[in-house]
């Protein structure tokens, strides 16, 4: 039997590379966002439906439907926005696991973030004793505990992945490893801070191997997982790594301050995810850097 899979953010960055690969695997490929895909993520055999998951009666779409899989990689991009932010990232959660509840699907993957470990001391091991400083950080702790706590008391078929610095080829421009580049390519000037955060950087294809592993692990339903590289990186020496690369660009060092509660370094534990998932990340950051690079020249 083909296997059935909603992907809530079907049209964003991770959601339409794991909608790519759904399609490989000849599974029914269903997206629910609030926007269009741009036409470089538009695929064909996906059926696009549109609706703010904020609202419960924008679930309406989804009625005809059955579903083995549901995976939430949905919500409002511009954290600055602080209510859109908490509605999508906590009410549109909690909506979905309303509509799912009784739908008898097998596995329901939602997305967290690092984020949401705040200012807790990295290696981050999955705990709900995190310090979130952000809007978005909280939203998504509070979406951990909700789903987590549904599948306690209701068998609620749910895991939530953490992930970390997600980056590849298709991300939004606006995301730091895309601004860098796009800089680099253009020859143009790159303002950045002082470059000494450590961050761990997942390649896209790794994150999407897995949701995959996740959604048909059934020792996975009501656990968090962390999911990154296992390797970090300071950002200068990845600033200076992308643009001896592509050869342009100027890095200007200092002009941007760091936030009063922005770690120096995140990172996770990944013990849990080698021991549960069976899983850990395949490409190195200078494979996955040259794929991306690849990916930007052909379109800037």
């Amino acid at each position: 039997m083909k296997k059935k899979i909603l992907i809530i953010g079907g049209t964003g960055f991770i959601g339409h590379h794991l909608a790519k690969k759904c399609l490989k695997l000849s599974w029914h490929v269903v997206s629910l966002s609030s926007k269009k895909p741009e036409n470089f993520r538009r695929l064909k055999k996906i059926k696009y439906l549109y609706g703010d998951i904020s609202y419960f009666k924008n679930l309406s779409v989804l009625l005809n439907y059955n579903f083995h899989y549901v995976v939430n990689l949905g919500g409002y991009i511009d954290h600055h926005n602080k209510t859109q932010t908490y509605k999508s990232h906590f009410l549109g959660v909690k909506n979905l696991a309303k509509f799912f509840l009784k739908k008898n699907i097998e596995s329901f993957i939602q997305a967290g973030s690092s984020a949401e470990y705040g200012n807790t001391n990295s290696p981050h091991k999955e705990t709900f004793k995190c310090k979130p400083e952000m809007i978005y950080g909280k939203s998504k702790l509070k979406s951990t505990k909700y789903l987590i706590n549904l599948h306690k008391k209701k068998n609620f078929p749910a895991t939530v992945i953490r992930y970390y610095q997600v980056y590849g080829p298709g991300q939004s421009i606006n995301r730091f490893i895309p601004l860098l580049v796009n800089a680099c390519i253009k020859n143009i000037e790159f303002p950045a801070s002082h470059g000494k955060q450590k961050r761990d950087f997942l390649y896209i294809e790794d994150a999407v191997s897995a949701i995959l592993k996740a959604l048909i692990n059934k020792t996975a339903r009501g656990e968090v997982i962390n999911i990154g590289s296992g390797r970090v990186i300071t950002l200068l020496s990845l600033m200076k790594t992308i643009k001896k690369k592509i050869g342009g660009g100027k890095i200007l060092l200092g002009r941007i301050k760091l936030r009063k509660d922005e770690p120096m370094i995140i990172a996770p534990n990944l013990s849990r995810s080698r021991k549960i998932l069976k899983w850990q990340s395949t490409t190195s950051l200078k494979q996955g850097i040259n794929k991306t690079i690849k990916f930007y020249k052909r379109i800037i």
